[in-house]
């Protein structure tokens, strides 16, 4: 479903984007060139702040919102995803956040008032809150990364973790053509 917000903003849908018709995509969005969402995900851009405005939400080019997916900020601040990057089954994005480019976050996963740089992999059921995760690094399952985490202690991403990453952005820009095509049968 796609819906204004109390505000009025419509989203800005990139006609190539598959969104799947469970999703809601609600107010001040972009969504870019060949983006997956799936079924049951909700991109929400609906809190004003202090003075009445809100920032966009935004979602890269060839990246992919999977199912149950939750992308959401407080007070209208941004919320930034960059391209070839997938945000895998029921995780949490709640801005203020920016994510780079080719990161890749795993299931149940939840991102609040933080960036992650460019090329992070953020494995199953992890935590990054309240900092600034550099390029090119590598969260564990179940790993929690806040402002008092030693980042030296955090793993740079191997090249098998990359080549994972990079195949599932892969496996779903391929399934936006196939249920754009699929779209036109119903």
């Amino acid at each position: 479903m796609i819906r204004k917000n109390p505000r009025g903003d419509l989203p800005v849908i990139h006609e190539s984007a598959y969104i799947d018709q469970t999703a809601i995509i609600c107010g001040k969005v972009i969504i870019h060139e060949n983006v997956f969402v799936g079924p049951y995900a909700v991109i929400r851009a609906d809190e004003v702040n202090a003075q009445g405005d809100m920032d966009y939400i935004v979602v890269g080019a060839n990246s992919n919102i999977q199912d149950g997916v939750v992308i959401h900020s407080k007070s209208g601040a941004a919320v930034v995803i960059g391209e070839n990057t997938s945000v895998a089954h029921r995780s949490i994005v709640h801005g203020p956040c920016r994510i780079g480019n080719n990161v890749f976050i795993g299931f149940n996963s939840v991102l609040f008032n933080c960036s992650v740089g460019e090329g992070c992999a953020i494995r199953h059921n992890s935590v990054v809150d309240g900092c600034d995760l550099p390029a090119g690094f590598y969260v564990p399952s179940t790993t929690k990364i806040g402002p008092r985490t030693d980042l030296t202690t955090i793993e740079r991403v191997t090249p098998d973790a990359s080549a994972f990453s990079e195949d599932v952005a892969r496996t779903n820009v391929e399934l936006v053509k196939g249920y754009k095509k699929l779209s036109n049968e119903f």
